[in-house]
């Protein structure tokens, strides 16, 4: 059972407790930026550019962090021939 809580952040090189605190953040961003986009279906002149911004910021993130996921596969690969 432990397996299945630990398989996929062993797999991008975190902790169970790193994983949980990067999901979690990445999360409630999401919900941040959901909310603002609520509000701004309403009140068009209200955060104009937040729920772009949220996304671009955890684009970069996650692009950032695949990036390192890569680089440690791709150094944990054997060489091939």
């Amino acid at each position: 059972m432990l397996d299945a809580f630990n398989r996929h952040p062993t797999a991008i090189g975190e902790s169970y407790a790193q994983h949980l605190a990067q999901a979690a953040a990445f999360g409630v961003t999401m919900i941040i930026a959901g909310l603002a986009c609520l509000i701004h279906a309403i009140f068009p002149f209200w955060f104009e550019k937040t729920a772009s911004d949220c996304i671009k910021r955890l684009h970069a993130k996650m692009s950032a962090r695949l990036r390192v996921e890569a680089s440690a596969a791709q150094a944990s690969s054997p060489v091939q021939a």
